[in-house]
């Protein structure tokens, strides 16, 4: 069989499957005796030819995580005032004017909703901290600055009736708040399977 100028009509009738099948049948015999080969003793390269290893300073930008003992908060504080007016430009769009009404996550808990919220959930006044610096607001992550974090985190601690309205939050004071819900959650600290450190 050799191809001739009306290829699409030898298309069209099958004329070229057998040739068309044994081309892949070859393809596919090379490829999978190339992939026997033990990983060992493949020659990898000791560079890929993309990418730099990372500044300190680039690490730093994203090494923002806060821990629950306040390992991690950086300098600043904030005041529930100032939450409020921030809340009230940059979050309520989508928790509601007072935390409760949605229609994202609830923030605020109240007597009349078993919802699960900051006030009734979390365990930790810090993750509250953490979450809202690097995921918050949800058209722009990342982009409040550490005392806006503050004034939140002070006003929505507030608003959950956890810390006084005149309270000033900061690094020093924000581990020490005492979550309701911090009992409800522990370590897995157990032993005997397939353990994960």
């Amino acid at each position: 069989m050799y191809l001739r100028k009306n290829l699409p009509q030898q298309l069209a009738t099958g004329r070229l499957l057998p040739l068309c099948l044994l081309v892949l049948l070859a393809v596919g015999c090379a490829q999978k005796k190339d992939d026997a080969q033990p990983l060992a003793n493949k020659q990898l390269p000791s560079r890929f030819g993309f990418g730099r290893p990372a500044t300190a300073a680039q690490i730093a930008a994203v090494d923002i995580d806060v821990r629950p003992d306040g390992q991690g908060l950086p300098p600043g504080s904030g005041t529930v005032p100032e939450g409020r007016a921030i809340y009230a430009t940059k979050c309520a769009s989508c928790h509601g004017a007072t935390g409760v009404e949605g229609p994202y996550n609830r923030l605020v808990s109240s007597d009349t909703s078993r919802a699960k919220a900051i006030g009734n959930y979390w365990p930790y006044a810090t993750t509250l901290f953490d979450y809202i610096r690097r995921a918050m607001p949800f058209n722009a992550p990342g982009s409040l600055s550490n005392d806006e974090v503050y004034h939140l985190t002070a006003y929505l601690l507030h608003a959950n009736g956890l810390v006084a309205a005149d309270i000033e939050m900061n690094a020093a004071n924000l581990p020490k708040v005492v979550m309701p819900a911090e009992d409800l959650f522990f370590p897995d600290d157990r032993t005997g399977g397939a353990e994960i450190r």
